[in-house]
């Protein structure tokens, strides 16, 4: 009798097309990211949490599958959200009419200090602090302000809800909660 597995059995070995497989599914969007929007007034807020492949990718290209799989591990704990703000009349957010500060001292605020105002939560009750905050200057090209957030110790596989506690235009504290984490094809 003859039996048919659709698993790789241990001794096997990976060929050189299934590894320009999974890079041709990396490159070409082989994961998903979960956005959450929250409008206050006529401000967007949305959140994205993106996995960090896609980031290794970006810097490390996609010639070298192993590079890419012992990066990835190295930083299994660590979470990188977007953070995006617009206008519904696609205005500039940082006028003084939105954070009621100079627009230089709003730049610098976002740049600098923003990360001290997210932390996030894990389903196991444990909050954690932002360690990291990095503006996207768009010079007014684009009509949303973008900040990258970046967390550490989180365990692999963790339902988060990040917290903001919006200091820059003044709406107080807004939750998003990432029920599934993103996952890869």
């Amino acid at each position: 009798m003859t039996s048919l597995s659709c698993v790789k059995e241990k001794n096997e070995v990976t060929t050189s097309e299934d590894i320009n497989l999974r890079l041709d599914n990396l490159s070409n969007g082989g994961w998903k990211t979960k956005k959450i929007n929250q409008y206050i007034g006529n401000i967007n807020y949305t959140a994205t949490e993106v996995p960090i492949e896609y980031y290794i990718i970006k810097q490390q290209g996609l010639n070298d599958l192993s590079t890419i799989d012992s990066i990835s591990k190295a930083n299994s704990r660590e979470r990188i959200i977007e953070f995006q703000f617009s206008h519904d009349e696609e205005k500039d957010l940082f006028l003084n009419e939105f954070t009621k500060k100079d627009y230089e001292e709003t730049v610098k605020y976002a740049a600098f200090k923003i990360s001290e105002d997210y932390s996030v939560v894990t389903s196991k009750g444990d909050t954690i602090a932002c360690v990291g905050a990095t503006l996207e200057r768009n010079f007014k090209v684009a009509p949303f302000k973008r900040v990258l957030l970046f967390f550490t110790g989180i365990p692999e596989n963790e339902n988060l809800q990040l917290i903001y506690n919006d200091q820059l235009f003044g709406n107080g504290l807004i939750k998003f909660s990432f029920n599934q984490k993103p996952f890869k094809l």
